[in-house]
């Protein structure tokens, strides 16, 4: 069966959840601002401690190069070009006079000889030449070790007169003055810092608190509130970064109050409506018990018991329509359901009723899997609502149609839908129709005025559309419900009338 195309369309619901273990936004903006600082601090004290070095170098580097000048103003160099150093005891008492460091010196000749000094210092590394060709002469110093301890040494080479070649100077110390300095320096600027981060770790803490403050005060408020109180809460009170929350929380009050006012009134209502069914049976079950002609008391009997099936298929509806609505604050028990074989079976229970009423009640297939994603009980009570609708408001002779179809426009939409030739519903009220308690006057038929409701709730639970339009010819009623689609379409074919 090929149905035309439809007006309407399907919006989705559904949602998703998990549970996640409670932390404290205090503590997450404290761990941020407090781990940088904790991570950068051993950072700043390797970097203090390598610039400490390098400004407790410069001084006495400076006496060093001092002492290689001395050294080398005492080179003599005789008529035969013999390279000698005259160095008296009193010098180099001086330089073995320091009671912190050791002090090693040495002069090579120009042929790579010692002429006077320690043997153990390291001859220097040969020095590149300046772009004329001449050996360049600044002071070079350099980290060695000597005899197992580190040293600074300085070393230059100096022309010696008269064109005999070059002699080197070396003069090395050890660090242990250096390294006192670099100590001492690391240890003032270090120093202050033990007392300054506990003091700024301090301060974060209590600025944190009085910046979340305000939080404190929204929760103290929204304490004290009571149960009933769903007014929003005013968004220019609260900070800037919580006036999203505050907003959303508001939107989700007003929700909250506006299905609370529907409960209540559906709760109003269905009270109204139960008091009726429940006075005539008082009042019928008093009649019977006054009774003493047993065909009167028999007919009094049939009555009560009409009269409890009606209470009772309200009383039934009433609870569909309450699981519909508990259905709809989450998506848990979705089932791929065949249309098709939905339709089967509900059809098949109201046979009896139908042959008993004499309608003539068939199905139209497409004959071809028909799937959607459903609540399978929910489903079921929807279509049953609707061909009880039909069944009931179709005189005597008339048909009831349950059919389904699609749109080859539309291969994502499945269609579901139930049509009768009977006394119809007016354009006017079509769509009052899916008003809880609300029946067509004129209509000459009892009924609660849930069935449709209950459809119409069902139908939004599951992201479909429906429709009410007139029967063929303008005789009876048509309503169609568009569904989502599951699964891969399967190409339809046409149906069979049963």
């Amino acid at each position: 069966m090929r149905l035309p195309r439809w007006p309407g369309s399907a919006s989705s619901k559904g949602g998703a959840g998990g549970r996640r273990t409670p932390y404290s936004l205090f503590g997450e903006i404290l761990d941020w601002m407090l781990a940088p600082l904790l991570f950068l601090w051993p950072i700043s004290i390797i970097a203090t401690y390598h610039v400490a070095q390098g400004i407790a170098d410069k001084p006495y580097d400076r006496a060093l190069e001092a002492d290689v000048a001395a050294i080398a103003r005492l080179i003599q160099v005789d008529a035969k070009g013999r390279v000698s150093v005259n160095f008296p005891a009193s010098a180099r008492a001086l330089l073995r006079a320091d009671e912190e460091d050791a002090i090693y010196y040495q002069v090579i000749g120009p042929q790579g000889d010692l002429i006077v000094g320690d043997a153990e210092l390291p001859k220097p590394a040969p020095e590149p030449l300046v772009e004329d060709g001449r050996a360049a002469h600044p002071v070079h110093f350099a980290d060695l070790e000597v005899g197992g301890e580190d040293v600074r040494i300085a070393s230059r080479r100096f022309a010696l007169p008269g064109g005999h070649g070059e002699a080197i100077v070396q003069v090395a110390e050890t660090r242990n003055k250096r390294e006192a300095l670099a100590s001492r320096i690391v240890t003032g600027v270090l120093l202050p810092q033990f007392l300054v981060i506990p003091a700024t770790v301090v301060l974060v803490w209590l600025g944190l608190t009085r910046g979340i403050a305000p939080l404190s005060r929204l929760q103290a408020l929204i304490r004290r509130r009571r149960p009933a109180d769903l007014s929003p809460v005013e968004p220019a009170s609260v900070p800037e970064e919580v006036r999203p929350l505050i907003v959303a929380f508001n939107d989700m009050m007003q929700r909250l109050d506006e299905n609370l006012q529907a409960q209540q009134r559906f709760v109003a209502d269905a009270a109204h409506q139960m008091r009726t069914p429940l006075a005539g049976l008082k009042m019928q079950t008093e009649l019977a018990l006054s009774e003493h002609d047993p065909e009167v008391l028999r007919a009094s009997l049939e009555r009560i018991h009409t009269s409890a099936e009606r209470a009772a298929h309200l009383i039934n509806q009433l609870l569909a329509l309450a699981r519909a609505e508990a259905s709809s604050h989450g998506t848990s028990g979705l089932e791929r359901i065949d249309l098709e074989k939905l339709v089967r079976e509900v059809a098949t229970e109201f046979v009896p009723r139908a042959m008993h009423k004499g309608v003539d009640l068939g199905i139209d297939t497409t004959g071809w899997p028909l799937t959607v994603d459903g609540i399978p009980v929910l489903l079921r009570e929807m279509l049953k609502n609707l061909v009880d609708n039909a069944i009931k408001y179709t005189p005597r002779g008339g048909h009831v149609t349950v059919f389904t179809g699609y749109d080859a426009e539309r291969p994502l939409v499945a269609l579901l839908g139930v049509q009768d030739d009977g006394v119809g519903i007016p354009p006017e009220d079509r769509e009052r129709v899916f008003e809880r308690f609300y029946r067509v006057l004129g209509s000459g038929v009892e009924g609660s005025g849930l069935g449709l409701p209950i459809v119409r709730e069902i139908a939004d639970l599951h992201a479909a559309v429906i429709s009410v339009e007139g029967g063929p010819e303008g005789r009876g009623t048509r309503f169609i419900i568009e569904f989502p689609r599951a699964g891969e379409p399967v190409g339809p074919h046409p149906g069979a009338r049963e």
